[in-house]
């Protein structure tokens, strides 16, 4: 049975005293992402608590708490003038809920005024994600495999300006 969220659930940014929820979290959620694109080799299944604090410094991370429990998160940074988001999840029984959408509303909203544009990268085969990122706006721009990313990851983009949800 799935948990609904409640509508005061809390957004704050993430610590280095919220990275080990956070690793739980990532594994949680992309044994999915890993299972739908056919490959175990997704960077956030083999990523250590160390990797978690290491781009929680690095990163702007955003999470979502329904009392104590962290159900979501998703991290964002400026990238030249591109706003890049990654490491959006949702708790599995908290999913189809509008939770990854919000957060990405979010991420969005907190982009420095110089940013251009939005960018994210997804599993070609993640039909979810691609279906969530598509009702907020984004457009696949390159099927290219980006650096530092598993083969059938893509590139999607929008540009900066545009709230998620809005078309």
């Amino acid at each position: 049975m799935k948990r609904v969220a409640p509508p005061e659930a809390l957004t704050s940014v993430a610590t280095t005293a919220d990275a080990p929820e956070l690793l739980v979290l990532q594994r949680c959620c992309w044994v999915a992402e890993a299972i739908a694109n056919d490959t175990l080799d997704i960077p956030p299944l083999h990523e250590t608590l160390a990797d978690v604090v290491a781009w929680i410094g690095d990163w702007t991370v955003l999470t979502v708490r329904d009392g104590s429990r962290m159900i979501g998160a998703v991290r964002g940074r400026l990238v030249g003038d591109t706003w890049e988001i990654g490491r959006l999840m949702v708790a599995p029984d908290m999913a189809g809920q509008g939770l990854g959408r919000r957060l990405l509303a979010q991420v969005e909203r907190i982009a420095p005024q110089t940013t251009a544009a939005f960018e994210l990268f997804t599993g070609a085969k993640s039909v979810r994600n691609l279906d969530l990122y598509r009702r907020a706006g984004y457009e696949m721009v390159d099927t290219t495999v980006p650096t530092g990313h598993i083969t059938g990851a893509v590139t999607l983009r929008k540009p900066a300006g545009r709230a998620a949800g809005e078309q």
